[in-house]
């Protein structure tokens, strides 16, 4: 997840080409002794062997990334990121001259023969996103694809990730869960994609922009349900993190009048709240399922299951509107 406040951009330097040029600046010149700074302490990072690596990056806080990743960064023969200024900004601060090479949504076509060419020649290149892990939400699904057709080498190196930073103390469901992405800006598409999401199970994850929570809460409580819970996380392991709680329906006023806050926000949907099935609701079950030819042990013993009624008592009805049915036959 992109978020712009993480890394402020130097003007100074305009983004690479597409077809690869690499910035003198920050051009390493010797990848075989690469070196890192680490609290203050010159490193030598280990030569890798070739391959495409696909390395998480801090999505706020410089001190979340790992040891191996900066080993990473500092080995690369050319790092491919989204915004180079963006980008060059974290391997200044940890002494790292690695190439970058732009690679987004509007170069990627043109941007992955380079890329796969450098793999050819048996060279180590990393894909970053400007914020967190690659691939959720960022280019570089079609490059690891290519990647994979081309029997190159692919390996992750774990790190921060919005999505799990979000999760972990939202307070909603983990067992299951779905990252549905950004959301359509356009009001029927967005609600098209919101009818799909309704009855997935689990607790339902998005990245947004905090100046359009004002329209896409109100689209998820008409959609998804105005009672179910939801957590607004944003400014993520920043100073001002913050968590807001409520359900749709209470955040949707929050934000309607309130001034947009800063920074990207993820926003977790919690499962719908499941409705205690009333006397018609078991009728329409036991009718369904007699008419789909399952015996009345079994039938009743599947919607006890599912409801959580007693079993006895469901076999009791079923028998009864079986009869019923046999009579007016």
């Amino acid at each position: 997840m992109t978020n712009s406040k993480e890394l402020p951009q130097d003007q100074s330097h305009s983004a690479f080409s597409v077809s690869g040029e690499e910035d003198a600046e920050t051009r390493n010149p010797d990848s075989s002794q690469s070196d890192y700074i680490l609290l203050g302490h010159k490193m030598k990072a280990p030569k890798l062997q070739g391959g495409l690596y696909i390395a998480s990056t801090p999505i706020g806080n410089l001190k979340d990334i790992t040891i191996r990743c900066l080993e990473v960064l500092a080995s690369a023969d050319v790092i491919a990121c989204e915004d180079t200024r963006v980008s060059r900004k974290l391997l200044s601060h940890y002494g790292i001259r690695s190439q970058l090479v732009t690679y987004h949504e509007h170069n990627a076509d043109r941007q992955r023969p380079f890329l796969l060419e450098k793999l050819e020649q048996g060279q180590v290149v990393v894909l970053i996103s400007d914020a967190g892990t690659p691939l959720l939400s960022d280019p570089g699904y079609k490059l690891v694809e290519d990647v994979v057709n081309n029997g190159f080498d692919i390996i992750p190196v774990p790190g921060a990730s919005a999505l799990l930073a979000a999760l972990v103390p939202a307070g909603l469901p983990t067992d299951q869960i779905h990252f549905a992405g950004f959301l359509p800006q356009k009001s029927g598409a967005r609600q098209a994609k919101l009818e799909n999401l309704a009855s997935i199970p689990g607790t339902l994850i998005f990245y947004e922009s905090p100046r359009r929570l004002g329209a896409v809460l109100p689209a998820m409580a008409e959609q998804l349900g105005a009672d179910r819970k939801v957590v607004i996380a944003r400014e993520l392991t920043k100073k001002f993190e913050e968590f807001r709680r409520g359900t749709l329906e209470e955040l949707s006023a929050y934000y309607k009048d309130a001034e947009a806050p800063k920074g990207e926000a993820v926003i977790l949907v919690g499962p719908a709240i499941a409705k205690e099935p009333d006397a018609e609701d078991i009728d329409a079950m036991i009718r369904q399922g007699l008419e789909e030819g399952l015996h009345v042990k079994q039938l009743s013993a599947d919607i006890a299951q599912k409801t959580g009624q007693k079993k006895n008592e469901i076999y009791k009805r079923a028998q009864q509107i079986k009869d019923a049915l046999k009579s007016r036959a």
